[in-house]
């Protein structure tokens, strides 16, 4: 849930830069090329539905000044049914051109979105931390659709309005030329304010693409953290919160539509100048006998054809301003570099998980260091415990050996070969990870225990679960294995999911272990049936357990004390205690509860004694 404090790794414009018109344009374009045909068929149909409708004013013309004036009601019919036949072409061609364009649109929607979401897949986590979900959801459906209408609706528009402007004006100047430049008188305003709008709509759009982005990522934090607003009663604060970035939105939609509210008729009532002109003049030129009635009229029809895409393509620039604030949101992802290329280098196989760190740092930027110079050595089979304060690196650390993060300094082996020589998906296949915090996907149970191997059998389903101690309860649900677990696995208890996820992490089989423990927020008969699953994971396999009980590491191989990102003490749960240290007088306080808040307070100046007065009597025994 977000927080009230302000924090920049959050803002949904983070690494956003500004791009230009014609880059967007042509970045899109080449989506168009796997679909020429269908292009080339929804233009070719709106030119010859364009074209049908150029034979309105013409006939038009023909029945005034041919058949009327001269009286030939013989020809009327024909003039007619010929309308009528060219209106037909038209709506017939106008029909075959949205049948191929909607599903030209959605071919291009579909390869775009699948683009993004692939190279999201693809971006290191850093990229997730400093951005929220509900702006990456945003980029990927709203910001797509937009780019998508300046490839799709922008390249029919543009063309079909080019042609027909151009068509026009052949049409007006060899009907006549004098009428023809009375016309255009208009245009230097329609020019000027095209330009205008373009110099100033971009930032617009962009405010607005933002307070979007913005508000859908305050809307995903609610729904996620419903039960925590509703356990502090804080629904209407967050209706306050979500008020205020609707009304953003609100204002950055307003922002745009009034502006296009003065822009859009302006240009209208510019255009309608030249119409009165062309009027004004015709009709002295008629009564002079220069031309003829119909001559005028079919003019001032063909005239609206003129006008009326020139207004397209100030509809196409107000399209074209929406797009490129989307466009520069789509291409930040796609524009990201993804994790660290490939290699071509597998795993050793089969794999003995002896793992060693040698002098590994690590650090987000310049400013913040958070491991120093911290080296270990994992033998096959072994279980490294870490213990110490909140924040003082062990996930940090174990989330290297899977290169979630890459080390800055330093040298991390897995049976003699360096991880960043080797390819992430073996690396990463050889690894499985138990979460504190384990996260279910919004299936089946068995969808989430299969995640840990796709073609996995019953048989083998049901003896993961069985090891992790989760079968009996899957029998109980009512569909049993193809329950559905709701969101995050929100009908599920918490030791529900976490033995699900082991089950999961053994149907993966994988030699190394990655285990922050999480048995501390359950009662005392799930925290046994938990722990009995997780001595069956790590057998055979090196494990790093992030330790949240003492109970848990006495039986460690080794033992990590890890204080602001350094190694201060290690060796088994007998030498450390017998080493007198920090963990000893910890152990003294003989806390079957947590240990990470007697870390701190230790560290804080807190004596023993303190720390005992402090516990709960039922989860502190006095030490002998």
């Amino acid at each position: 849930m977000m927080l009230h404090g302000h924090n920049s790794s959050s803002d949904p414009t983070l690494n956003t830069r500004a791009r230009s018109t014609w880059e967007i344009v042509r970045r899109v374009s080449r989506y168009l090329l796997p679909y020429k045909a269908m292009a080339a068929v929804t233009v070719g149909c709106a030119v010859l539905s364009l074209a049908c409708s150029f034979a309105y004013p013409k006939l038009t013309q023909y029945v005034i000044d041919d058949v009327i004036s001269g009286r030939r009601d013989d020809r009327l019919g024909w003039a007619m049914m010929a309308l009528i036949g060219a209106f037909f072409m038209r709506e017939v061609f106008t029909s075959v051109r949205i049948r191929v364009n909607n599903v030209f649109e959605q071919n291009v929607i579909f390869d775009m979105r699948r683009e993004v979401f692939a190279r999201l897949q693809r971006l290191p986590i850093p990229y997730f931390d400093q951005r929220s979900s509900g702006d990456l959801m945003t980029r990927v459906i709203e910001d797509v659709n937009s780019v998508e209408r300046l490839l799709i609706d922008g390249t029919e528009q543009g063309t079909v309005a080019v042609l027909s402007i151009a068509g026009v004006l052949v049409i007006l100047f060899s009907t006549s030329p004098v009428l023809a430049a009375v016309a255009l008188a208009p245009m230097p305003i329609l020019v000027g304010g095209a330009f205008w709008y373009t110099m100033t709509a971009h930032k617009r759009y962009r405010a607005q693409r933002q307070a979007a982005s913005a508000m859908n990522a305050l809307l995903m934090d609610n729904l996620q953290g419903v039960r925590q607003i509703k356990a502090f009663g804080r629904q209407d604060h967050e209706d306050a919160r979500f008020a205020e970035k609707a009304d953003d939105l609100r204002k950055g939609t307003l922002g745009v539509m009034l502006t296009w509210a003065f822009y859009s008729p302006a240009m209208a009532f510019a255009a309608s100048l030249g119409t009165g002109l062309v009027l004004w003049v015709g009709g002295r030129m008629v009564i002079g006998g220069e031309i003829t009635l119909g001559s005028l009229i079919g003019f001032v029809f063909y005239l609206n054809l003129f006008y009326e895409p020139v207004g397209r393509l100030h509809g196409l620039n107000q399209m074209l301003q929406s797009a490129r604030a989307s466009g520069e949101r789509v291409f930040d992802i796609l524009d990201t570099l993804p994790e660290r290329p490939d290699r071509p280098d597998p795993m050793p196989s089969p794999l003995r998980g002896e793992v060693v760190y040698r002098d590994v740092g690590f650090s987000y930027g310049s400013d913040r260091v958070v491991l120093k110079n911290v080296s270990l050595h994992a033998r096959p089979g072994e279980m490294i415990a870490l213990v110490g304060p909140t924040g003082a690196g062990k996930s940090t650390l174990v989330n290297l050996l899977p290169a979630f993060y890459e080390a800055t300094s330093g040298l991390i082996t897995i049976d003699g070969q360096d991880i960043s020589r080797v390819s992430l998906e073996s690396l990463r296949s050889r690894i499985s990870v138990v979460s504190q915090e384990p996260f279910l996907f919004n299936g089946t149970v068995r969808e989430n225990i299969a995640y840990g191997k796709l073609d996995a059998t019953e048989e083998e389903l049901v003896n993961v679960a069985r090891m992790a101690n989760c079968l009996e309860f899957i029998q109980k649900l009512p569909e049993g294995f193809d329950s559905r677990v709701g969101e995050r696995g929100v009908k599920l208890s918490v030791g529900e999911k976490q033995r699900v996820s082991i089950a999961r992490a053994l149907l993966k089989s994988a030699p190394i272990l990655i285990l922050d423990e999480a048995t501390a927020s359950v009662d005392t008969a799930t925290e046994k049936l938990i722990q009995e699953a997780l001595e069956r994971l790590m057998t055979g396999r090196t494990s790093f357990v992030i330790a949240h009980r003492l109970s848990t590491i006495r039986n460690a191989d080794q033992i990590l004390v890890i204080r602001d990102g350094e190694v201060v003490e290690r060796g088994t749960h007998e030498e450390l205690v017998a080493s007198d240290g920090l963990y000893a007088r910890l152990a003294r306080i003989q806390n079957t509860t947590f240990i990470e808040e007697g870390f701190e307070k230790l560290g804080s100046g807190h004596s023993v004694a303190d720390i005992r007065r402090e516990l709960p009597v039922p989860l502190c025994q006095t030490s002998s």
